[in-house]
């Protein structure tokens, strides 16, 4: 059996106490040495990646005119997560976790450099955004499950969802963060900012990973790597709660996650803002998650996750339909705040619920699988609802993705008991 254990092993045994007060609940995981310095270089990375997507998604809708241009850079991000991610997963179980996650930074911090050189030297192309987007999903395809893998190690078990409702927190908060250093940066300063900015944003966590006392020992095994994918694979089949949970975090980042995409579509046409209007949209959206992702950590292993989570979809559905409905600022910026807190207390819950059912020695390819499933329907969701855009327009395309997303959590809540009351 594989093992991730931290070292010294005290940092993991020395834990919080049993009674604590409702902000000592909520960020319980930051007494652990080794999640603070993660999660504090995960946010300053992330924060740089939202800095770098408001000026990508701003230059490929202003060079292109085409929705359709804004779902296929989103898509080509996604495309080697979906492809790739499964064979990420069989390493991350073989291999040293911090050596494939620093692999992963490096490349994506040298592709973020080549934007920036690209900017300053005015040759900046649609292809170019495309290609770098491309090489970023290389990177997240195996540091990815390396990641979700990493996280079990930093904290003790009952303490796993808290920390991952954090790590959603450091993304979300990331998001409004970044995204207004980038409308910021990119009004000011231009797209060469925004992209060097993000460049640099990936020593913190390459610094972090150096630093951090954890390892891993991989289980010594002949076998070859597609029998070890099977094996993973197998797995997730006959487990029917984790199949569920699998199928549910596709289908919500298929249909709610493009509502982020096609954002500058709604700040241009729907409300006409600039740069600065959107990045505001983004900061709605990103400050709903953070509470969202709050929620969540305070829970903690609050029974009922199941129906808690099923509730929030058909939450997150209802709001992205009444966003899609908006022609009015502020109202559209409300329903955006609700989305963000609906869709990220989704995916810090099915992440708990995930890794709470994982075996240790084979987390690494079931949170692979897990990686796969969500973050390869993103581009997936991108590409047809931008497509579906540029036919019936921005508002219509999102209403129908709200719709479903209602229909698909009813179903569970209606016919699945095993998912319904975990």
């Amino acid at each position: 059996m594989s093992t991730l254990f931290p070292n010294p092993p005290a940092e993991v045994s020395d834990t919080p106490p049993r009674k604590a007060g409702v902000l000592q609940a909520t960020f319980r995981a930051f007494h652990y040495h080794n999640f603070r310095l993660m999660w504090f270089g995960a946010f300053t990375s992330t924060s740089g990646f939202f800095v770098q997507e408001v000026a990508q998604s701003w230059l490929v809708y202003d060079m292109s005119k085409s929705e359709f241009y804004l779902g296929l850079t989103a898509f080509l991000n996604g495309a080697p997560i979906l492809l790739l991610s499964l064979l990420g997963g069989v390493a991350a179980d073989r291999m040293d976790r911090r050596k494939l996650l620093l692999a992963s930074q490096y490349v994506q911090m040298s592709s973020a450099a080549v934007l920036a050189v690209l900017v300053w030297f005015g040759a900046i192309q649609v292809w170019h955004i495309m290609a770098a987007a491309f090489i970023n999903g290389l990177g997240q395809a195996f540091g990815g499950p390396a990641f979700q893998a990493l996280i079990p190690s930093l904290v003790e078990k009952e303490d796993l969802p808290n920390a991952i409702a954090l790590m959603s927190i450091q993304f979300t908060l990331a998001r409004v963060v970044g995204s207004v250093i980038g409308g910021t940066a990119f009004s000011l300063l231009g797209a060469f900012a925004c992209f060097a900015i993000n460049a640099a944003s990936f020593l913190a966590v390459i610094v972090a990973l150096y630093i951090i006392h954890v390892r891993f020992v991989p289980k010594k095994t002949d076998a070859h790597v597609f029998e070890s994918l099977k094996e993973g694979l197998t797995f997730v089949r006959r487990n029917h709660v984790i199949l569920a949970l699998m199928i549910l975090a596709p289908v919500t980042a298929f249909l709610g996650v493009p509502l982020v995409t096609l954002l500058p579509v709604f700040a241009a046409e729907t409300f006409h803002l600039d740069p600065r209007g959107y990045s505001m949209m983004l900061a709605f959206w990103g400050s709903g998650a953070v509470v969202g992702a709050l929620h969540v950590a305070w829970l903690g292993n609050a029974p009922h996750k199941g129906r808690t989570t099923l509730l929030m979809q058909v939450g997150l559905g209802l709001t992205i339909l009444a966003f899609a409905l908006s022609t009015n600022f502020w109202i559209g910026g409300f329903f955006l705040f609700l989305s963000g807190w609906t869709v990220l207390a989704l995916f810090a819950l099915v992440n708990s619920l995930v890794q709470l059912q994982a075996r240790e020695e084979m987390r690494g390819r079931i949170m692979s699988v897990y990686h796969t499933a969500f973050r390869g329907a993103m581009p997936l969701g991108n590409l047809a609802i931008g497509s579906m855009a540029a036919q019936i327009g921005a508002p219509l395309a999102t209403s129908v993705s709200g719709m479903l997303l209602v229909l698909v959590a009813v179903w569970y809540l209606v016919r699945d008991k095993q998912v319904r009351q975990l």
